[in-house]
């Protein structure tokens, strides 16, 4: 039973500067809402609602955000302004959230150790906070179902085209079905031509808590962080790890053109304003 999930959100986000100098990566809305909430609803909607967030400095609003806010809440009354109202208050009631912050920006596999002390013996959710997937069933839920039945840490992964595959953490492996894989290498991000598939990390994982033993022996590795695919490495020589290629859509928010991206498709399934808004983008598109 996956009780507990935990969203890495410790990153600058240079990539986003300079909307990124005062305002955590995390928060780039998707048109209202922030990214972070579609992370966060995301857990909820698989069964979680204790979740812990590790944060970093400069990132309070994020917790600002899960938090109550009553001098919005008694304006939003005042002006009879009921769903708005009512959205403000679910926000800060979601779930039982926690934070922690990572003293230094070492990468993922450092920001994992810091929920050590929360997550303890049991297995638990990993959600990057700035990946949202797009999908009927939600990706952790499907991770779930699948840890259910094997007992065994679980990789998200979808299919990339080969020129891409620098870009990921890729795994490599035997197929035991058509979307689950017996993992037996991963590479954090290698060279077009020696990556051992074209499966990438999708930013969801289900992990036991012997990922923690192998974190205290992983050293800094590819851009000079504790990177959490070499402590996975790690992790195969004592336990079996299973990948499973997920259905929905992945939309990567640390990137500038697919945040763009992210935007109008979630603008055109959007009710109420989808059709203008394609209305808009087939007439520049003439």
């Amino acid at each position: 039973m996956i009780k507990k999930a935990v969203i890495p959100a410790a990153g600058l986000g240079t990539r986003f500067l300079p909307a990124t100098k005062a305002q955590p990566k995390e928060m780039l809305p998707i048109i209202d809402t922030p990214t972070i909430q579609y992370v966060v609803q995301e857990a909820i909607d698989s069964g979680i609602d204790d979740i812990l967030i590790i944060s970093g400095k400069g990132k309070r609003t994020i917790e600002d955000h899960f938090d109550r806010n009553f001098q919005l809440e008694t304006q939003l009354k005042n002006k009879a302004d009921h769903d708005l109202y009512n959205e403000i208050r679910r926000i800060s009631d979601m779930a039982n959230i926690h934070f922690v912050r990572q003293k230094e920006l070492n990468g993922l596999g450092d920001a994992i150790r810091y929920a050590r002390l929360h997550t303890g013996d049991d297995p638990f959710a990993v959600l990057l906070g700035d990946t949202i997937i797009d999908s009927v069933i939600p990706v952790t839920q499907q991770l779930v179902d699948i840890y259910n039945q094997y007992k065994q840490s679980i990789i998200a992964c979808e299919m990339v085209p080969e020129d891409k595959v620098s870009c990921y953490g890729i795994v490599g492996g035997d197929k035991i079905s058509d979307k689950i894989w017996n993992v037996t290498d991963l590479v954090e991000k290698p060279e077009v031509g020696k990556s051992p598939s074209n499966l990438a990390i999708a930013g969801r994982y289900i992990l036991t808590p012997e990922i923690y033993k192998m974190l205290e022996q992983t050293s800094f590795g590819k851009g000079n962080e504790i990177q959490l695919t070499d402590a996975l490495r790690l992790l195969l020589r004592k336990e079996r790890i299973l990948s499973y290629t997920i259905e929905g859509k992945r939309y990567d928010i640390g990137n500038k053109l697919d945040y763009l991206k992210t935007i109008v498709d979630f603008a055109l399934k959007r009710k109420g304003f989808a059709e203008p808004f394609r209305e808009f983008l087939q007439e520049k598109l003439k």
